[in-house]
C-alpha cells in the first residue's frame, strides 16, 4: 500500500486502519470506539489535541509522514517536530559524564554515575511522560559458583507509572527474561507487545509495562550486565532514533564500572529466575539480615549485602529448579 501518496492525514490514517492489528492498538491505546475512529477518517468529527499527539506516539512507525499531515490541517496545533531532531546524546551531557568519572570516589561513582546517565536518558527518550523505567541490570558475581547464573537490577529510575528511584524494587533476572537474552546473546533485543503469548522473546513482565528493550553494557568483547527501559506503550521501540539512543546511553554506562566487572562470554550461564511475586517475599526481610551478619563484626556494609545477596540468589535457583521437578 502506498502510503506517501496519501492527500491528507484522514486518507493516511485510513489506509493505516486497513491492518486490524493497527487498528485495534489505536483503539486500546486511546481509549476511543471504533466508530470514533472511521468518523476521524471520514472528516465527520475531528481528534481532540491530546488525542492527536497520542496517535502519533500509538504509531512510530508512522510519525514523521503522519506529523507532516496533521500540521497542513492543524498549522497552529504544536505537534512535536520529528525525533531525529533529538537523536544524539547533547555534547555536554558527555562532559558532565567524564567529569563524574574523573571526580566520583570509590562505590560512589558506579552509582552516581549510572544515576547522572539514566535520568539524562529517561529525560530523552520519554520526554512526554507517557510511563518509562530505565534499569541497570548487572551480572551477578557471587563465590559460590564461578560462572554468572543471573543478572540483578541495580540502578533505576520511572517516569509515573514508575515513580522516581526504583533501587529498592530491583529483582533477580535469568535467563527467562528479556534481560538475559540480550546479555546472553550480546545484541540489543526488543518485544514491543510483551502482552503478545505468541511472541517468542522471553519477558518478564511488571505491572503497568507494554514494551521492553534490552542493550548489553559491552567492554572490549566482554559484558557487564544490560541497559533494561520498560515503557507503558505499544511498540515504543519501533522507533530507530529511540533505538540509537539507547545503543548511546548504553556505551556511556559502560564507562560507570570497573574492567574487572566484565565478564567473557564463556562465563555466563544464565539460570531460570522465579517470578517477581516469589522473589518480593525472600526481598522483604534483606535489611534485617544484612544488619545481622554485621553485628557479627569485621565485614562492611556492602560486603554484607553482597553476602545477603548470594544467598538469596541461592535460595530463588533452588526454588525455581524445585518448581521445574514438580
Amino acid at each position: 500500500m502506498q502510503f506517501e501518496n496519501a492527500e491528507n492525514w484522514r486518507q493516511l490514517l485510513g489506509m493505516i486502519i486497513k491492518d486490524n492489528r493497527l487498528k485495534q492498538r489505536i483503539i486500546e491505546e486511546l481509549g476511543i470506539q471504533g466508530i470514533t475512529l472511521n468518523r476521524w477518517v471520514s472528516g465527520e468529527t475531528d481528534p481532540r489535541p491530546q488525542n492527536i499527539k497520542h496517535l502519533l506516539n500509538v504509531l512510530p512507525e508512522y510519525r514523521e509522514t503522519l506529523g507532516d499531515l496533521l500540521s497542513d490541517e492543524y498549522p497552529g496545533l504544536a505537534i512535536t517536530p520529528p525525533e531525529s531532531a533529538t537523536e544524539d546524546i547533547p555534547a555536554e551531557f558527555y562532559a558532565r559524564v567524564f567529569a563524574a568519572r574523573a571526580n566520583t570516589k570509590g562505590p560512589l561513582r558506579h552509582w552516581s554515575m549510572t544515576n547522572l546517565i539514566i535520568q539524562q536518558a529517561i529525560g530523552q527518550l520519554d520526554p512526554d511522560r507517557l510511563g518509562m523505567a530505565i534499569t541497570v541490570v548487572r551480572c551477578m558475581r557471587s563465590s559460590r559458583h564461578p560462572k554468572i547464573y543471573s543478572l540483578r537490577e541495580t540502578v533505576g529510575y520511572g517516569t509515573p507509572p514508575w515513580v522516581g528511584n526504583l533501587e529498592q524494587k530491583g529483582m533477580f533476572l535469568g535467563a527467562e527474561s528479556l534481560a538475559g537474552y540480550s546479555v546472553t546473546a550480546l545484541r540489543p533485543i526488543e518485544n514491543n507487545d510483551i502482552r503478545d503469548k505468541h511472541n517468542p522473546l522471553p519477558a518478564h513482565q511488571v505491572e503497568g509495562e507494554l514494551s521492553a528493550a534490552a542493550h548489553p553494557i559491552m567492554y572490549s568483547g566482554r559484558v557487564a550486565g544490560c541497559m533494561l527501559v520498560s515503557s507503558t506503550q505499544l511498540h515504543y521501540f519501533l522507533s530507530q532514533y529511540r533505538l540509537s539512543l539507547i545503543h548511546q546511553y548504553a556505551n556511556l554506562l559502560a564507562l560507570a564500572f570497573d574492567p574487572e566487572d566484565f565478564y567473557d562470554p564463556s562465563e555466563i550461564e544464565l539460570q531460570m529466575m522465579p517470578s517477581h511475586t516469589i522473589q518480593k517475599e525472600h526481598f522483604a526481610n534483606f535489611r534485617n539480615r544484612v544488619t545481622a551478619i554485621m553485628a557479627k563484626g569485621g565485614i562492611t556494609n556492602a560486603q554484607a549485602e553482597q553476602q545477603v545477596w548470594e544467598e538469596l540468589e541461592e535460595e530463588l535457583l533452588r526454588i525455581e529448579a524445585t518448581a521445574k521437578l514438580k
